[in-house]
């Protein structure tokens, strides 16, 4: 709350009104949310609260586990949305006892590597340079305890679902962890991913479905192949 405070917000935006709440619950939820309706704070604040109340429930059982693996895991599309996710992580969870990560591709292996050593509770990820950690042994996800989506379609859109297929088998299985899947639209392959990944979920929806956002100006250039 207090780091909430020292951002400015008051109110919370229509898709942090509905999910939070349910995300609090332990409930898994198939959210249609586009970019810029504040649906990382929409998961990231509850996130943040339910990995500090297990924690505290769990203390005893915590000893069991190795140190600091990883408990929550965000997976995105591209490395800029990683970026600012991480960033909405360390913002909110300024006044909080977790670590947490970014990894992408495009940038050298050994500093996330050496990062993931020293323990790492909540990861921000791309999925092939996720995957590339999990050849090499470098990453352990099967003690997630809650999985997000981000911008389902276009993981979809950019040929991910292979690789989201993939990093399913090192999870614990569905009805172990919570399953956050949040789509600006829903076409048919990511329903059926849903219907793999999610446990019971709750539909959320702030907007028509496939609808765009409202404060965004759209331009449409069209451009023949050879000047593209």
């Amino acid at each position: 709350l207090r780091a909430v405070r020292e951002q400015g917000y008051t109110e919370p935006t229509p898709i942090q009104s509905k999910a939070i709440p349910v995300i609090l619950q332990g409930l898994d939820i198939m959210a249609a949310a586009q970019t810029g309706t504040g649906k990382t704070a929409g998961f990231t604040l509850p996130l943040l609260q339910r990995l500090g109340a297990r924690q505290a429930e769990n203390g005893a059982q915590a000893a069991d586990r190795p140190p600091r693996s990883i408990r929550a895991l965000v997976l995105t599309p591209t490395r800029e949305l990683a970026a600012q996710v991480a960033d909405s992580i360390e913002t909110y969870g300024r006044y909080l006892p977790f670590r947490s990560a970014v990894i992408f591709g495009g940038v050298k292996i050994n500093p996330q590597i050496d990062k993931l050593r020293r323990g790492v509770d909540v990861l921000v990820a791309t999925p092939g340079r996720l995957l590339d950690h999990a050849s090499q042994k470098t990453i352990d996800l099967s003690r997630v305890e809650i999985l997000v989506l981000d911008e389902a379609d276009r993981m979809l859109d950019m040929g991910f679902m292979p690789d989201i297929r993939r990093i399913m088998a090192l999870l614990p299985e569905k009805t172990k962890r919570q399953n956050l899947l949040f789509s600006a639209t829903f076409p048919e392959e990511i329903r059926q991913l849903a219907g793999r990944l999610l446990n019971q979920p709750q539909l959320l929806e702030v907007a028509p479905a496939n609808a765009t956002v409202d404060l965004i100006e759209q331009l449409v250039h069209p451009v023949d192949q050879n000047r593209k």
